[in-house]
């Protein structure tokens, strides 16, 4: 199913994020810097990154947050608008109109690379580059499907609506795309995916901040994740990982050693080993993430970071608060860009860290449960809490696939997990490990509202007064509005 849409093409470079509407269409769209060499366009892809946030929105969402009134809290607009799954016209940082006009934008970069390198006849110097614009280009789409379009259901997708996949340059303003279904959104994507992977390359003097070759297997495992395409997760997942795993996991237990400040500054570092691709995002998020209403509680904070330990030990994570009310993991740190340093005008930044090795690993961990693979489960489960639990003891805490099946029995609720694939009762209890242990490890980083759009849950939040608002699976408002410019133009806008 396609429908004829415009879209609004202010969205032709990166720079847009970040100044006026007025100044760009000042701009002939073709009077552009002509890119002629590999070092422009390897200056082009640095832009073809998303260069915003939509860490907010989903953790407004998703049941990560819980109403903690107005006492010792601020109110931050999109964070209050998100927890009440409303739509907005809103278009300033941290909003889906902020956050889809990024995607776009990266996505018109790694096109007018993709351009550029056929105009220079490709060659082995540059597939490099194109290697990393294909990648690029795919996670962006990636992200715009799954914030704006359903989740991926095999039984419906080839008639649910998705995006606009844009595949050349925009040369105008005001340009003509189909609004491509969730299967055909996919398929371009796996398309993307499956050319540009055996191009990727690890040189970079910076490479946290691009697809390398463990970033973008990590990326293939994450696609193939949602699809339900259990094999090839192991497979991409394998190719990122090393033969011992938890060397490259981030370490809770390490950072219990560290200050507050220390905690924040490394969780986002490049010198992170789990750091794969970090992003510097426009965004309020840094300053604004531990302080809005609709956040982690006490009770929560006890439930996602104290229960649920099969060693009988404490999770090691950093869990801070501002108030008896307000709790939170210091994961942000935010940059100041200057623009006029006499002035103090400039862009709050936050760097995004938005692949790691612990999705690598958890994300194999979720593939061989549904394939059965116990020995495997074990051994990774065994890796990844090593790293997570308080004063682990390698000799004495090992467990076993039945150790772990039987203590997460008591966690199972029936019903819980409703995706498009089947999901045996007999793996139930490793599939609650793995979604409790996504919910912990991603806590702040937007991934917990994918999970829960991918696997059909229902999401409760509460009002201070104990009134409580259900999102069931098929409620449309899991599906973000379409931009009111975008609608403007002749999108259709999703069902309300």
């Amino acid at each position: 199913m396609k429908r004829n849409i415009k879209i609004y093409t202010l969205l032709l470079v990166s720079v847009f994020v970040l100044s006026s509407c007025n100044e760009f269409l000042d701009e002939v769209p073709d009077n552009r810097t002509e890119i002629d060499s590999a070092d422009k366009i390897g200056e082009l892809l640095v832009g073809a990154y998303p260069e915003a946030s939509y860490f907010m929105i989903a953790e407004s969402m998703s049941d990560n947050a819980i109403d903690l009134g107005s006492a010792n809290t601020t109110d931050v607009d999109v964070n209050t608008i998100m927890y009440n799954w409303e739509d907005t016209n809103l278009d300033t940082r941290d909003t889906p109109t902020f956050y889809w006009n990024a995607c776009y934008a990266a996505i018109a970069q790694a096109n007018q690379a993709l351009k550029a390198i056929e105009e220079l006849e490709g060659g082995s110097d540059l597939s490099a580059y194109r290697g990393e614009a294909l990648l690029a280009r795919a996670y962006a789409h990636f992200m715009l499907v799954n914030l704006w379009g359903k989740a991926y259901d095999s039984n419906t997708a080839a008639t649910d609506l998705g995006v606009p996949y844009v595949l050349e340059p925009e040369v105008e303003v005001l340009q003509d795309y189909e609004r491509n279904t969730v299967a055909e959104v996919y398929e371009l994507i796996e398309a993307d995916l499956l050319e540009g992977l055996p191009l990727i390359t690890n040189d970079y003097f910076e490479a946290k901040f691009h697809f390398t070759q463990d970033a973008a297997n990590t990326f293939a495992s994450r696609f193939y994740l949602f699809k339900g395409e259990w094999d090839k997760v192991v497979t991409y997942a394998s190719k990122a990982l090393s033969a011992n795993p938890a060397d490259n996991i981030r370490d809770w237990n390490f950072y219990r050693t560290l200050t507050y400040d220390e905690t924040r500054i490394r969780h986002q570092a490049s010198v992170e080993p789990t750091n794969l691709l970090i992003v510097g995002a426009s965004s309020l998020y840094a300053r604004q993430y531990a302080l809005g209403r609709y956040g982690l509680s006490s009770a929560h904070r006890g439930e996602i970071f104290t229960t649920d330990t099969p060693l009988n030990k404490s999770w090691a994570y950093s869990v801070f608060n501002f108030s008896s009310t307000r709790y939170f993991v210091p994961k942000y740190n935010e940059y100041f860009r200057y623009t006029n340093l006499s002035e103090g005008i400039g862009f709050p930044y936050a760097m995004n860290v938005l692949i790691t090795y612990d999705e690598a690993l958890l994300n194999r961990i979720e593939a061989n449960v549904m394939l059965g693979n116990t020995v495997e489960v074990a051994n990774d489960i065994n890796a990844y809490i090593s790293k997570k639990t308080l004063g682990y003891d390698a000799t004495n805490d090992l467990l076993t696939y039945n150790d772990i099946d039987t203590y997460y029995q008591d966690f199972v609720v029936n019903g819980e997990f409703d995706p498009f694939y089947e999901i045996g009762t007999d793996k139930l209890p490793l599939m609650k490990f793995v979604s409790k242990s996504r919910q912990r490890e991603f806590f702040h980083e937007g991934i917990r509202w994918l999970d829960i759009k991918r696997l059909g849950v229902e999401v409760v939040h509460p009002d201070f007064d104990g009134n409580e608002e259900i999102l069931t699976k098929e409620d449309p408002r899991r599906q973000l509005q379409i931009p009111i410019i975008a609608q403007s133009l002749g999108i259709e806008a999703n069902p309300r």
